[in-house]
């Protein structure tokens, strides 16, 4: 199963792209307090649309209490990780992977990533910014670990108008 870990998000907007994500590819979504809103704000439910009633999510007190509760792979999204996202096999079906990625401000504390660096990653990009957009990055890195696990489980056709919408 994949999962994705927001590390005390902050911004609403973010976590309400994330959950309709997550809704869409059925990936679950794991979300450590403190958060830097509430989960009920007008902005989480006008990002998320409808869809996140569809959003698979658990909320943790804190990051102990997420690692007691969820085993298997940990990947950790940072700028200073040294390796491409996409140097990483996420392809076993078996496999509980979590990609953590840390709020928005500062990122996943220096300890924790001290403790993984073998599981550390980043997007390459240039030096002109600091970091890319949180919720684009989530989306980034689910399509790449849906794309080695050939789009499993989701439907590669349009399913609300019809597959044959474009040639009526």
């Amino acid at each position: 199963m994949l999962n994705v870990v927001l590390y005390e998000p902050e911004i609403p907007g973010n976590t309400g792209n994330i959950m309709r994500t997550c809704a869409g590819t059925n990936v679950k979504l794991h979300l450590i307090e403190p958060l830097g809103f509430k989960l009920d704000e007008a902005s989480i439910k006008r990002s998320g649309v409808n869809y996140i009633k569809y959003c698979d999510y658990k909320v943790y007190k804190n990051y102990d209490e997420f690692k007691e509760q969820n085993k298997g792979t940990y990947y950790y999204l940072t700028r200073y990780g040294s390796k491409p996202h996409t140097s990483f096999d996420y392809s076993n079906l078996d496999e509980n992977i979590y990609f953590i990625f840390g709020k928005e401000s500062t990122g996943i504390p220096k300890e924790i990533l001290k403790e993984n660096l073998d599981n550390c990653m980043r997007m390459p990009m240039n030096g002109n910014i600091r970091a890319l957009n949180l919720s684009n990055t989530v989306a980034i890195m689910i399509y790449e670990a849906l794309r080695q696990r050939n789009f499993e489980g989701l439907s590669l056709v349009e399913t609300f108008k019809g597959e044959d919408y474009l040639i009526k």
